[in-house]
């Protein structure tokens, strides 16, 4: 695989996920695939570049073990503030969050995000984890430059890919479910249509 400058992914939270419709995610129930997950992440991502990854707080050691296992040095961590409660157990469940980790020594943005985000609600049609596009394009945004390739190896309903997209970066996304992969095929492709119908009206560059 060609070598990503930065890497933004939602993987398994490793909780047995179901939503209210009953869907499921793959390989959320035990962490055999989170070290070697990680490490090839660590692997394709440059030297002095960041990957920014969400996880369930429950796991937290396992992913901060298989993170550092891997290479990577937590630089940041982001919490993104929910309009709505997911659980009620001991609390009410309002927010997710996401470590900003490092290879290397990445040079520090012009612009820095604050850490706490607003995720806003997408309904979950496409993906029962699914994340806003407008949540996620900050990120692209502060991490990296128009034109450069942003990786999602755990890519779901391809959010992360429609806001690379959408702010003029390149994107490869990984899925290995086939209804979720289809799902996001389709969107990649509606999202390429209607940036394509727009841009002789608004003299949009053609994106790579």
């Amino acid at each position: 695989m060609r070598l990503s400058r930065r890497t933004l992914t939602d993987p398994p939270y490793l909780v047995n996920f179901h939503d209210r419709q009953g869907r499921t995610l793959k390989n959320d129930t035990d962490a055999n695939w989170l070290k070697p997950a990680m490490a090839a992440a660590y692997r394709v991502l440059k030297q002095d570049r960041l990957m920014v990854c969400f996880y369930g707080w429950p796991r937290a050691d396992d992913f901060l073990d298989a993170w550092r296992s891997a290479g990577f040095r937590p630089v940041g961590h982001f919490v993104f503030r929910k309009s709505y409660t997911s659980s009620v157990k001991f609390m009410k469940c309002q927010h997710e969050q996401a470590y900003l980790l490092a290879k290397g020594r990445p040079p520090l943005p012009k612009n820095p995000l604050p850490d706490v985000q607003r995720l806003f609600y997408t309904g979950n049609a496409l993906h029962p984890t699914q994340k806003a596009v407008v949540s996620l394009a900050p990120l692209v945004r502060a991490f990296t430059l128009p034109g450069e390739l942003v990786l999602d190896p755990f890519c779901g309903s391809a959010s992360t890919c429609a806001a690379a997209l959408l702010t003029g970066r390149r994107y490869v996304g990984i899925e290995m479910d086939e209804d979720y992969f289809r799902a996001a095929s389709g969107r990649m492709t509606r999202t390429h249509e209607r940036m394509a119908a727009k841009r002789p009206s608004l003299g949009i560059p053609a994106a790579a």
